[in-house]
């Protein structure tokens, strides 16, 4: 009886666990390139923005070109020349803003402006952040559909970002 105790006892040996890593290099072989091409599609679009120059210094006489300013207002949308004033107002229709308006004098003013990029986007305060951009959009870039298509073009894709001035009686 001893013996048999013994004997089972040399028979024990500790034998080293085998590690088995076979299925988490299937699983980094398939994960790795997943992460790196859906990577490619989470980037971010970043606008450019610059501010606006003081309206209240003088320029000189040589040096007045086309500046064009769109003023966006509670009740209404303004373009205008920041030397020769206003261009034209769009006052909001049931639905809001008129965009469609506001491009239209954009178009018109880009074709007599071929060569000019800049615009300036003048907000009174507590105007809503998605009107910004809808303005933003309207400024920077001309739609077209044509035979099913939509292209593109810049209308005056170099924006610049201030406050409105203030009108004549706090309004």
């Amino acid at each position: 009886m001893i013996r048999s105790r013994r004997g089972g006892r040399r028979h024990r040996r500790n034998e080293t666990a085998e590690l088995n890593i076979t299925a988490f290099m299937n699983l980094m072989v398939i994960l790795v390139p997943f992460l790196l091409i859906t990577a490619v599609f989470s980037r971010l679009a970043i606008l450019e923005l610059n501010l606006p120059g003081s309206s209240s210094e003088p320029v000189p006489p040589q040096e007045q070109a086309f500046q064009l300013e769109v003023i966006v207002r509670q009740e209404k949308i303004e373009v205008g020349d920041r030397n020769q004033g206003l261009l034209g107002v769009y006052p909001n229709d049931v639905d809001g803003y008129d965009y469609e308006a506001l491009r239209t004098k954009l178009e018109e003013l880009k074709e007599r402006y071929p060569k000019k990029s800049e615009a300036s986007i003048l907000l009174e305060q507590d105007i809503a952040y998605d009107t910004l951009v809808q303005v933003m959009d309207t400024v920077r870039v001309m739609e077209e559909i044509d035979d099913d298509s939509v292209v593109r073009s810049d209308l005056f894709p170099d924006i610049s970002i201030g406050d409105a001035p203030v009108l004549d009686g706090g309004v």
